[in-house]
């Protein structure tokens, strides 16, 4: 015996989007500009590695979270789109650049986070730890403490690991 079609009626005039639902490409000038002062300095960006659909609107208005200790992270979470497998070495030059990057943005506020390091012994807490006081005097810093690595920072900011 065959099922009956049912008919799914349209609407003949279809309500639009609001606009803040929209979001617009990226590519405008600081976007553009933003995008070229990352892969001159080698840094990255949360914005860029986990694919953020906000990137264009962030980054025109010179808002990026910087992602240290590299781009390839040791874990491979579902939820996640950043690159999974053996990282690089650390980058000992990195916090610098981070800073000639947030001079050249003109940032009052940085935020860092960094990908998962299982492969260092400490996670490397002690790039956290050296990002704030060394690389970055100036503007207010957010650092990454959602999880076990906040603790080996506050060790090693008291000189203790």
């Amino acid at each position: 015996m065959a099922l009956p079609l049912i008919q799914i009626a349209s609407d003949p005039h279809p309500q639009r989007k609001p606009p803040w639902l929209k979001v617009k490409a990226p590519g405008g000038p600081t976007y553009v500009a933003l995008k070229h002062m990352m892969r001159d300095l080698k840094l990255h960006t949360v914005c860029e590695e986990a694919h953020c659909p906000n990137i264009g609107e962030c980054w025109e208005h010179h808002a990026a979270t910087f992602m240290i200790l590299g781009d390839v992270c040791t874990r491979n979470c579902a939820y996640c789109a950043v690159a999974h497998g053996t990282p690089a070495p650390l980058d000992a030059g990195e916090p610098q650049r981070l800073a000639d990057a947030v001079a050249q943005m003109g940032l009052k506020h940085v935020v860092i986070t960094s990908v998962d390091r299982d492969d260092l012994p400490n996670g490397g807490a002690e790039v956290f730890a050296e990002q704030p006081g060394e690389a970055l005097p100036a503007p207010d810093v957010l650092a990454d403490h959602l999880d076990r690595r906040s603790q080996r920072i506050q060790h090693r900011r008291r000189g203790r690991g």
